[in-house]
């Protein structure tokens, strides 16, 4: 990479830091970030990065607000240090939840936090999978925006599932467009749950609409995990509409409240997410697999460092490796 370009990490996800870091074939730049006693965070810059092109790999996962303001000194510190051009990567997107108002006198924070990223001064944003599509409207700056769908069907592509087998259902309205892209490469099938709001804090699953699950594998597709109500509803009515085997699949496993509990259910036989946000170990399961997003995130750091075309990456596929393997030979670790 011509020694221009550095690659950064705060502390939400250093593994993931260091695996794009391996697949750019460039070490981690070097960076100390502390806490003063009462609890301000404060880094210090350990090489030269003037007119350097910096990358700042830090989701805004929990702790959300300790890694937001972790991103928005780290940014400001590169901005000082005269860095060429900052370009933030979140692989996971916080307050993303709140892109609008749907009810009177709450924030639109995923806005505020745009504003906030932007004023810090990062020059560009490179993110994965965002719970809206239009809160890239909400920057004033360029932004790469990734999807995992590639990475995941990698990964149902080398198990060899049947596509007359297996039914892609998307477990709400809302999760249909996200979904189909899937459905064309893995499935014949496509499947929509019907879920309701039965009060403020309660969802309900009713019905099933589209492809017959008799017999069938059910791939419930979302972009995230929270508390895991939603895809386990989702998991039930497929199981009682016939399907044999149901695998749950989401990009970010935010996993919080009883999201393992919920989980470790039997209606569902396998949780597949992505490394965006890492999954402790008290939080992972036998049957769960976590799949990298590293190579995705690292060959879009290349492309926007060489100037060349990012777009190509929606329909890119990562390399295949053996399940349990993980690094540019594969995408794939299992728990």
């Amino acid at each position: 990479m011509n020694g221009e370009l550095r690659v950064f990490s705060g502390r939400a996800n250093p593994t993931l830091a260091r695996a794009i870091a391996d697949y750019l074939g460039i070490g981690l730049g070097q960076m100390q970030i502390s806490e003063f006693p009462d609890g301000e965070v404060i880094c210090r810059i350990e090489e030269d990065v003037r007119g350097r092109d910096v990358f700042i790999i830090q989701p805004t996962c929990p702790p959300v607000a300790q890694n937001l303001v972790e991103l928005l000194v780290m940014i400001d510190c590169f901005k000082r240090a005269s860095a060429g051009r900052i370009t933030a990567v979140i692989p996971y997107y916080g307050f993303a939840r709140q892109e609008r108002k749907d009810t009177g006198r709450v924030p639109i924070t995923a806005k505020l936090v745009a504003n906030l990223i932007e004023r810090a001064g990062a020059n560009r944003v490179l993110t994965v999978d965002l719970h809206s599509n239009a809160i890239q409207g909400f920057f004033d700056i360029p932004v790469d925006h990734l999807y995992a769908a590639p990475v995941i069907d990698a990964y149902f592509l080398q198990l060899g599932l049947p596509r007359e087998e297996v039914v892609v259902v998307a477990p709400d309205e809302g999760a249909i467009k996200r979904c189909i892209p899937h459905q064309e490469r893995l499935a014949n099938g496509f499947a929509i749950v019907d879920k309701r709001r039965a009060s403020a804090t309660r969802t309900e699953q009713a019905n099933l609409i589209g492809s017959s699950l008799d017999g069938k594998i059910a791939l419930l597709i979302d972009d995230m995990i929270s508390t895991g109500g939603s895809i386990l509803g989702a998991a039930r009515i497929c199981r009682e509409h016939g399907a044999r085997q149901v695998i749950a699949c989401a990009t970010h496993p935010v996993l919080c409240g009883g999201a393992v509990e919920k989980l470790r259910n039997p209606a569902i036989d396998e949780v597949v997410v992505c490394d965006t946000i890492p999954v402790p170990p008290p939080k992972r399961l036998e049957k769960m697999v976590i799949l990298s997003v590293a190579p995705l995130l690292g060959e879009a750091i290349k492309r926007i460092y060489r100037h060349e075309s990012v777009s190509m990456l929606f329909q890119w596929m990562p390399p295949l490796g053996p399940v349990g393997e993980a690094g540019r030979s594969g995408v794939m670790v299992r728990t």
